[in-house]
């Protein structure tokens, strides 16, 4: 039996997958890609992807040109972002499922992108293409398209902030832990990067190593088991739970290296129940290219 695709608005398996996979109204799409080796995803996807997913890159397709001051994956304008996905055949009556090879933290970009123009019936594949060989489910070699359709944004700002917004409630006395004033809830600061590059000890892709002042670590594949499945919701709103204290869900801003596996984060709280953290799209990698702008720990430490 067909399911209800306005169901699906966070994570999907596969089986469900299999069952609709030859829905028209059901647009797939591979997002695996390689930070270190740019070209990877489509070769890999031309190799074998599941059937009817179409091919989208993190680099040409969900970002717009980086200036150096604006991270390494800016935003694309809303009106780019809809003339694309107009052109990968999304339109309101479109159930999208997303997918990568390092369970959903590529694919993740492409869910709070459509969400943020408004389309929430996007959900990740649990488990991404390695799941899928797992299984022995059919795969397709070769490049595929979709007819064109008419995408009509929505843009959710509420789902953002920017480098102003981290700096205004990200200060005393706002700072998780700080005094709290009547009807003020504090600002929580989540940092996805893994504990490394949040101490500092190591910085792989951006000139300044560390953290915003205030940030919690919460690295992205925490989230994630071996497998690369979502664990339960319960242990991932219990671990949220524990970082958000005396914060609403909807009080968290979330970054990471350039606002894309934060995006992972976000995903897994809505997941869990815990509904409308917002992304620091420029994240590190913006934040660190003002030297004005403070950094944890310090150089000297």
């Amino acid at each position: 039996m067909t399911q209800n695709h306005d169901s699906f608005h966070t994570v999907i398996e596969i089986d469900v997958l299999l069952e609709n996979i030859h829905e028209g109204s059901w647009a797939i799409f591979d997002c695996r890609y390689e930070l270190t080796d740019p070209e990877y995803g489509e070769r890999v996807y031309l190799e074998g992807h599941i059937p009817g997913a179409q091919y989208i890159n993190l680099e040409h397709d969900l970002s717009a040109p980086p200036n150096g001051r604006n991270g390494r994956h800016p935003l694309p304008s809303a009106n780019n972002l809809a003339m694309l996905f107009s052109s990968w055949g999304i339109d309101r009556g479109t159930q999208v499922v997303a997918y990568d090879a390092r369970g959903g933290g590529f694919a993740a970009r492409l869910w709070w992108l459509l969400r943020f123009l408004g389309h929430f019936d996007v959900a990740i594949l649990n488990g991404g293409y390695p799941e899928w060989i797992r299984k022995g489910c059919p795969v397709n070699k070769g490049r595929e398209t979709r007819s064109a359709a008419r995408f009509i944004p929505q843009v959710q700002m509420e789902m953002l902030v920017d480098y102003n917004d981290v700096e205004r409630l990200n200060s005393p006395p706002k700072l998780l832990g700080a005094a709290i004033e009547d009807n003020e809830k504090a600002v929580c600061l989540i940092d996805s990067r893994a504990p490394g590059r949040y101490a500092g000890l190591e910085e792989p892709y951006d000139p300044v190593a560390g953290h915003i002042p205030g940030a919690i670590n919460r690295d992205w594949t925490l989230n994630l088991d071996r497998e690369g499945k979502f664990i339960s919701k319960t242990s991932i709103r219990s671990a949220f739970n524990s970082i958000l204290v005396e914060s609403r869900p909807s009080d968290a801003i979330v970054y990471c290296g350039s606002g894309i596996t934060a995006c992972l984060n976000i995903l897994a709280m809505e997941y869990a129940g815990l509904e409308g953290a917002r992304l620091y799209d420029g994240s590190w990698s913006e934040w660190c290219s003002d030297p004005d702008r403070p950094v944890a720990p310090s150089s000297g430490n």
